[in-house]
């Protein structure tokens, strides 16, 4: 054996060892100190129970896996009993009574997660699962466990087609020299690509990418993911999109190179459908590749559904509107962050300070107060102010130029979103117009939307193959541009202009309870996903109205970016305040949760929310709500889009907004800390009895 994880001293067949996972896991834990592999099986059942409490360990098939690191365990090891009464671990077909307990050291993760994944691919195979059920003796488990972790290497092709030779037949050999999986001797394993993308490509992309790995290696299918997310992306070779039988889109955004996948059966939803149900879309995805009307990739745009809508393997209207907006969302971000930080750092003192906002050139190049020179003289021409007045200057101009893109840039990529690289051009030409029409980022949305349907109703004409190559670069673009701009300005430019107009008085004019309630609204929204479709929609309303001006507007910004550092850094003092409640990789995510929340990155508190979202998320929400309502209690302005702390100096009121951002920490961070401890000490009711009562 090249690792000895089980023994016969750890095996037990056809026992009565209790009722309830509880006892179950200390019996197994008691079996793992009897063999010398665990000094203390008292930690190691704690250890399990908390897993379990967090997450269910049953699997469908009537077997369950419970697991654990611990610091009293010497070596990964496995302990497994045939129960002579089954025990529900909460599978979603009902009680087990095949149960393996992994532990493993606590510094051993990676050891942790191959035991855990090489023995979860052997259970879905029913051949294995039989074997062990028919298993005569302890001896026997362990050989067949041994073999489903440790299986021996492949025998070499040549030396195979060799022995088939001898048998007879060149037919034998050709067969016998394809390598073949253990679990599938007679064909290839089924292949699946897949897509993860979420608007800020921060968190949720990369999770979903890992739930879904771990869901493959489970199926025992090939599988291969590209990430499409802030860190660079690894795009697949030819060879493996060609190799695979089904595709798989988990986003929340439009999928970059669709065209790559052009025919193949898809699989498409958001990304937290892949966190939550990994396994399902596996096996819809390995379920399509071999039904002929299976949703398909097409390489204009959208999925085409042949029969079913969302339930075939698509998205329906509405996802595909949210992904198309959240993709202008996506884009529009950067031009947002460079274009304020660059404005926010003009206002500083000792540079432009805030009186440039208010400056203006007159036609001798000379700005309005005498103080700053005409951007267009040189470093060499510097004004009576100095240079740091000139570098002021230039900041604030480059900023504004930077945020004069947000509407054109917010609008193209919903365009590219549903009609791709052809609809750019005319979703830029969206957004331009409806700044020239007064429409501002509202006519960025609705233009972005129609100029994207139109270019894909376009690519999608029947015309003559020598005009088919025009259709990219010259009859999309022309058409698109043409139909949408005319729309913009000649029918629905002046209503959306009129609703825009409408609006910002509307928030110009909030003052008191109507301010407080707003804030209270969008604190709510911001921690509601943590970096989700309505974070991103509250975050964008608070940007885009940094485009339009006005005091209301940088209130919201800041009540925006309050209420986003609330969850991170309460859950990073809850980490402090009752560590005991926590496990070692929360507390450690807690310390990187105290940068992340100052720098206003809410995904900080995902892997919190991920493991217990029923009491952490109302948690981050109400402390959120009173963050956002002081802000606009207090009448704090923000002039900068993200930054956090980091950009205090471009707030008006920088200790007020603090306050407000202490007071919602602090709630939150005590709501989840009573919410965890209620639910300790529910469970210590319900566990620590029963485990006194277990005999050794």
């Amino acid at each position: 054996m090249s690792q000895q994880i089980i023994t016969p001293q750890t095996v037990s067949l056809d026992v009565d060892a209790g009722n309830d996972p509880a006892a179950v896991i200390t019996y197994l834990a008691d079996r793992l100190a009897a063999a010398g592999r665990t000094t203390d099986a008292a930690e190691l059942t704690r250890g399990a129970l908390d897993r379990e409490a967090k997450s269910a360990t049953g699997l469908p098939g009537g077997i369950a896996i419970p697991h654990a690191r611990a610091e009293s365990v010497t070596e990964a090891s496995l302990a497994m009993a045939r129960l002579s009464n089954k025990v529900d671990f909460g599978a979603p077909d009902g009680p087990a009574d095949i149960v393996f307990l992994i532990a493993a050291p606590s510094g051993g993760a990676s050891e942790h997660m191959k035991l855990l994944s090489s023995l979860a691919r052997a259970l879905v195979r029913p051949d294995f699962v039989t074997s062990l059920r028919e298993a005569d003796s302890d001896d026997r488990i362990v050989e067949l466990v041994d073999e489903a972790i440790n299986p021996a290497p492949a025998q070499p092709a040549a030396a195979t087609a060799a022995a088939a030779g001898a048998a007879g037949g060149a037919a034998a050999a050709t067969a016998a020299a394809t390598p073949q999986t253990p679990s599938e001797p007679a064909g290839k394993r089924p292949s699946v690509v897949a897509i993860t993308a979420c608007p800020t490509g921060i968190a949720h992309t990369y999770m979903a990418a890992d739930a879904l790995k771990y869901a493959a290696e489970r199926a025992d299918v090939e599988f291969h993911v590209e990430t499409q997310g802030s860190s660079a992306t690894t795009s697949f070779t030819p060879d493996v999109i060609a190799n695979a039988d089904a595709v798989i889109f988990a986003t929340d955004v439009g999928v970059k190179g669709k065209e790559r996948f052009h025919g193949k059966p898809v699989i498409a939803s958001g990304v937290k459908r892949a966190i939550n149900e990994p396994d399902k879309m596996i096996a819809e995805a390995v379920d399509a590749a071999s039904n002929p009307n299976a949703a398909v990739v097409t390489a204009g745009g959208g999925d085409e559904v042949s029969d079913g809508g969302p339930e075939a393997g698509g998205v329906g209207i509405g996802k595909q509107t949210q992904q198309a907006l959240m993709t202008g969302v996506s884009y529009m971000i950067p031009f947002v962050a460079a274009g304020g930080l660059l404005i926010a750092l003009a206002f500083l003192p000792f540079l432009g300070g805030y009186e440039i906002a208010n400056a203006t050139i007159d036609p001798a190049g000379v700005m309005s107060d005498g103080a700053f020179i005409a951007l267009h003289n040189s470093l060499w021409d510097l004004p009576a102010g100095g240079l740091g007045q000139y570098i002021g200057a230039v900041l604030f101009a480059v900023g504004g130029l930077a945020m004069s893109m947000l509407v054109p840039a917010l609008a193209g990529y919903i365009s590219f979103a549903i009609a791709d690289r052809p609809g750019i051009a005319p979703g830029f030409v969206a957004g331009l117009v409806s700044v020239a029409v007064g429409a501002s980022f509202i006519g960025g949305l609705v233009g972005g939307l129609i100029a994207g349907v139109v270019c894909l109703w376009i690519s999608r004409l029947p015309l003559p193959q020598w005009a088919r190559g025009l259709m990219p670069v010259v009859i999309i673009p022309l058409l698109g541009s043409l139909i949408v701009g005319g729309l913009l300005y000649m029918l629905l430019g002046k209503p959306l202009a009129w609703l825009t107009e409408k609006m910002t008085e509307g928030l110009n004019n909030m003052s008191g309870g109507s301010a407080v309630i707003l804030g209270i609204v969008l604190g709510l929204m911001m921690c509601f996903d943590l970096g989700g479709p309505v974070n991103k929609a509250a975050y964008l309303f608070a940007t885009t109205g940094l485009a339009i001006g006005g005091t209301a507007q940088l209130e919201i910004m800041a009540a925006v970016m309050c209420a986003g550092m609330v969850p991170p850094l309460a859950m990073a003092l809850a980490t402090v305040l009752r560590p005991g409640l926590f496990s070692e990789v929360e507390r450690e995510n807690g310390m990187a949760a105290w940068l992340l929340g100052a720098s206003f990155i809410s995904e900080g508190a995902i892997p919190f929310a991920a493991k217990d979202p029923i009491r952490v998320i109302p948690s981050m929400m109400a402390g959120g709500a009173l963050a956002g309502a002081l802000i606009m209690a207090f009448g704090v302005t923000q002039r900068a889009p993200h930054g956090g702390i980091f950009v205090f100096f471009t707030m008006n009121h920088w200790v007020l907004f603090l306050v407000a951002l202490v007071a919602g920490t602090v709630l939150s961070a005590v709501l989840v800390i009573i919410a965890k401890q209620w639910h300790t000490n529910r469970q210590s009711a319900m566990n620590v009895a029963e485990l006194e009562t277990v005999p050794a």
